[in-house]
């Protein structure tokens, strides 16, 4: 039981790699509040945390709003007396004009606050508001989401990739901060994660044309296979256990391996020739 009797809020709950922390957590002693802007899915991940045997609330909130995420802190710690791990997990690519592959050139000003916003912004705001309380007892742990891409694009697609570089921007800062308070801030970069995240991407492709396109994700990982949300889960607990204690201000790539040298690209008949 690496968190018998911790209390953790994560957002983006309601599926994926939320979920999947979720109950890994949980099954570690942990109660857990699911906070995400779908509550009948935070709702659904919150049975999943009870059925463990542990308590929790699901907290319906827009990470972009600093009232909500001001009033959903303030609701944990009003139930279970402290906050001992963070998890900045919500975020997202859609809901934007261009997705993936899309010029610099082509991305719409409201498009760019829109990924910057939910992906850097509320990451601020998580840190934001559970730091007073973390500083109290000189006890936390901070764990935000970022993502491979961050470091190593695997496609064109600047205002999510430069939102998320942005979030390790902060964790390096944030660390520095509250090191002095017992508080660890670290990060995690997944690859290519099998989540609902890459179905809406291919929404509309076939079976075959779908199984094909993760066929080649897989290709570019040594481990040769998408990652799934409990490899996700499983580095989270270690970030969020006293197995990390000493350290902070770390990103952590779970990519399969990915990214290898050499970064050039190359062409599909080309060798490395520096």
């Amino acid at each position: 039981m690496l968190l018998q009797d911790k209390v953790a809020i994560i957002t983006g709950g309601a599926g994926g790699m939320g979920r999947a922390m979720s109950v890994k957590f949980a099954s570690e002693g942990c109660d857990v509040a699911v906070a995400d802007i779908n509550l009948q899915g935070a709702q659904e991940t919150l049975a999943e945390v009870k059925k463990l045997g542990r308590d929790g609330l699901a907290i319906q909130t827009d990470v972009t709003k600093g009232a909500q995420v001001e009033a959903m802190v303030n609701q944990v710690v009003e139930k279970f007396g402290r906050i001992d791990i963070m998890i900045n997990n919500a975020g997202t690519l859609f809901d934007v004009a261009n997705v993936t592959d899309g010029s610099v050139a082509d991305i719409s000003e409201s498009d760019w606050d829109k990924l910057v916003e939910i992906n850097l912004k509320g990451a601020f705001l998580g840190c934001k508001y559970v730091t007073p309380h973390m500083k109290k007892r000189r006890y936390g742990k901070i764990v935000n989401f970022s993502t491979v891409g961050a470091i190593h694009p695997p496609a064109v697609c600047p205002h999510y990739n430069a939102a998320k570089a942005g979030v390790l921007g902060l964790t390096y800062d944030v660390a520095s901060e509250l090191g002095p308070f017992n508080i660890n801030v670290n990060a995690v970069l997944p690859g290519p994660i099998r989540t609902p995240f890459y179905k809406k991407i291919m929404a509309g492709l076939s079976e075959k044309e779908q199984a094909e396109r993760y066929a080649w994700m897989c290709r570019g990982t040594p481990l040769q296979r998408m990652g799934e949300p409990e490899d996700i889960a499983g580095v989270a607990l270690f970030l969020a256990s006293e197995l990390s204690a000493y350290m902070t201000g770390s990103g952590l790539v779970v990519a399969g391996g990915m990214p290898l040298e050499p970064r050039l690209p190359l062409a599909p008949d080309e060798g490395f020739n520096p």
